[in-house]
């Protein structure tokens, strides 16, 4: 798949490597292994516009994050880079955009996005898994919040997710001694749903991609919103209504819905068009 293919091209992302593995499959890769993929201020800024165009683009259905090299998925925010930005006046207001760090780790975005975690996930990086819709990592992937032994606060969305995907005891462990998780404990816990091996890992999150990708791309939109809006905040009701007043009225007239009856009836694959919701 090339650029050529879609409505418009990308928009350029410093340090990070944009790549489509299959059809209908962005993969976004942080590409500053030397310093553990830790990320400047400004690539959350301009992986912001990135996922608002993958959202928007619609021959692209399933987005896979992952590092560059073998020893780091994401180690967090440019620590030398924040020593600086401290002495900013406007950094508690704009240090990141509302979609947060590495615009993943407060993301409500529309499509999928899966972390394959090859390595080292600590600060921001454990942030963008905890706010993942699935995570895949190698066996030598490990999870951490170390804030609190540098004197700030996982605040970009990471603490509350930690206790409701966690509970109380488990998430004030993570929170308040930067207790690190191996790759199969994260598993037991539920942050991952599957651990490979690392030459496996991305091959394993291609294959998932693909998977949701065959799907209708209306209905993985609705189905993904009703979860996750149970999930982050609302009641059963609440996220039932929100999802349906939405997405309900366009979703099953839709011709995603005619064609996957119709196939149905006809004993044959559907044949999905881009998503329209």
């Amino acid at each position: 798949m090339s650029d050529q293919s879609f409505s418009k091209p990308p928009p350029p992302v410093q340090h990070v490597l944009i790549t489509y593995p299959a059809p209908h499959v962005l993969l976004v890769t942080f590409n500053l292994a030397k310093q553990m993929n830790s990320l400047p201020v400004k690539v959350s800024w301009q992986l912001s516009e990135l996922f608002k165009w993958f959202d928007d683009e619609p021959d692209l259905r399933v987005g896979i994050v992952t590092g560059a090299g073998r020893k780091a998925f994401c180690a967090g925010m440019d620590l030398k880079e924040a020593q600086t930005a401290l002495f900013e006046k406007d950094i508690l207001d704009r240090h990141y955009p509302d979609d947060g760090f590495a615009a993943l780790t407060n993301r409500k975005g529309k499509k999928p996005i899966i972390s394959a975690v090859n390595g080292h996930a600590h600060g921001g990086g454990m942030e963008i898994a905890l706010n993942s819709d699935l995570v895949i990592a190698s066996e030598n992937a490990t999870f951490s919040l170390p804030d609190v032994k540098r004197g700030t606060a996982g605040l970009q969305g990471g603490l509350p997710r930690l206790s409701k995907l966690f509970g109380l005891q488990r998430a004030m462990l993570v929170a308040l001694t930067g207790y690190v998780l191996q790759a199969q404990e994260a598993k037991e816990w539920g942050l991952v749903f599957k651990v490979t091996k690392q030459d496996d890992l991305i091959d394993e999150a291609v294959k998932m991609a693909m998977l949701i990708a065959s799907m209708s791309p209306d209905s993985v939109i609705a189905s993904r919103a009703g979860v996750r809006a149970a999930w982050e905040a609302g009641t059963v009701e609440e996220a039932l209504e929100a999802v349906l007043r939405k997405y309900g009225a366009d979703l099953f007239r839709g011709e995603n819905a005619v064609e996957g009856m119709r196939a149905f009836a006809e004993k044959r694959k559907p044949i999905w068009k881009g998503s329209k919701l």
